[in-house]
């Protein structure tokens, strides 16, 4: 089981202009909603949240390259827990330009989607997660207590936020006359987190490469290990495993994310300890499992590792390392 308390998994979200705290819309964006408007240059527009999250908005940042054609990538950019999704969208408008990718990056706030709705993808609901946690021994670790923490697990896939990610490539795709039919993804840290389950748990998207950069911990493809570090309990059986194992899964590791890292934060327990004492030995446990598994199980497995050499728990040095890997010839 996981706890965290808030303050140290997550920075202080912020509401999208023209949103109040009880989640009104103002007039003017309420008739902006279900409409894109991109144009060349970086801008921003809003998305309306999926089923169960209908009155809640998702502030897209995104950047069209000059020389964007109706043929030109799509790539979708996942924030980590500080949702700060105008800060990844600008670190990766030097890589638009110059591979001409649309970029898109959609802000989940923290006071609509918490951390069973966005590092969890919307798995997990109702959870005690302060009464669960403490500070660790270091400076960016916390420590839980997997007899005390409690959670409920949702069933209902329609709800969780790894179908907002095709909604945002199709709405993309239609206002810029895109003739793509897929679109790749990256995500650091808890964007990370959100795209090995979306691999696992929701592998009929329409992602084409999903880029899992240093997540802080991961739910195994195990189930003997109880949800959420395994799949004991999880929404899915085990003959699910057999397209999870064709997705396009990268492990995207920084070779100095490792027991030197002091950024970020990283969870510890028993049972995630397992997994490794730092952020790259758990991306090499995690992808070592997958492919055991998928080996006795006679299964395809196109998941693969990359580990990025001088980079430790940095979005803008993985995101231009991703960019290298995805549109310079080299994935």
């Amino acid at each position: 089981m996981i706890a965290a308390s808030i303050p140290l998994f997550s920075l202080s979200g912020c509401r999208p202009e023209g949103v109040s705290e009880q989640g009104g819309v103002s007039e003017e964006e309420s008739s902006q909603i279900g409409r894109a408007h991109i144009h060349p240059g970086s801008g921003d527009f809003l998305l309306e949240g999926g089923a169960g999250h209908s009155e809640k908005l998702i502030t897209v940042f995104y950047h069209q390259p000059e020389n964007f054609l109706p043929s030109s990538p799509i790539l979708v950019v996942v924030p980590g827990a500080g949702r700060n999704a105008q800060t990844y969208r600008d670190a990766w408008i030097e890589s638009s330009e110059t591979y001409g990718v649309l970029i898109l990056s959609p802000m989940y706030t923290e006071e609509d989607y918490d951390f069973g709705a966005y590092h969890m993808g919307g798995l997990l609901s109702e959870m005690n997660i302060a009464a669960s946690s403490r500070g660790g021994e270091g400076p960016n670790e916390v420590t839980l207590d997997e007899e005390v923490f409690t959670f409920e697990v949702n069933r209902v896939p329609e709800q969780w936020i790894f179908p907002d990610f095709d909604r945002l490539f199709e709405r993309a795709a239609v206002d810029v006359g895109s003739s793509r039919e897929s679109y790749d993804i990256f995500g650091h840290s808890a964007g990370g987190q959100i795209l090995h389950r979306l691999a696992l748990f929701y592998p009929s998207s329409k992602a084409d490469r999903i880029l899992a950069a240093n997540s802080g911990f991961y739910t195994l493809p195990d189930f003997t290990t109880q949800f959420p570090f395994g799949l004991e309990g999880a929404p899915i059986d085990e003959e699910d495993l057999e397209e999870s194992f064709g997705q396009h899964l990268v492990l995207f590791l920084g070779a100095e994310d490792d027991a030197t890292e002091t950024g970020g934060t990283l969870l510890r327990s028993p049972t995630v300890d397992q997994q490794g004492l730092h952020r790259l030995e758990r991306g090499r446990y995690f992808y070592d499992m997958g492919r055991q598994i998928s080996q006795r199980q006679g299964l395809q497995f196109r998941w693969s590792l990359e580990i990025v050499p001088g980079v430790g728990h940095d979005f803008r040095g993985m995101g231009k390392a991703a960019a290298e890997y995805l549109y310079g010839g080299n994935g």
